[in-house]
């Protein structure tokens, strides 16, 4: 089964892709892009459970790490399909 993805979804995943985002350390990550707080932390918490984004090194719990596409979530941006 596979899953089309929203415009919120895909502009997140273009602030990411872009270099604009920091995502913090923890079991329900919190993103942040140009330091400012996203304001949709329930799509950014599905693209991390999906996959899509991820921390780009370990931090400490709390600790704002840069935010990184994986390589589902490039393919995703590319318009390929996500495994719902």
């Amino acid at each position: 089964m596979t899953a089309e993805l929203n415009h919120r979804e895909r502009a997140t995943l273009r602030a990411v892709a872009g270099g604009h985002a920091e995502i913090s350390c923890s079991c329900e990550p919190d993103l942040f892009v140009d330091g400012l707080s996203c304001c949709d932390q329930g799509t950014v918490r599905d693209l991390v459970r999906k996959g899509l984004i991820a921390p780009a090194e370990d931090g400490a719990c709390g600790a704002r790490v840069r935010a990184v596409l994986t390589e589902a979530g490039v393919r995703a941006l590319d318009g390929k399909p996500v495994a719902a």
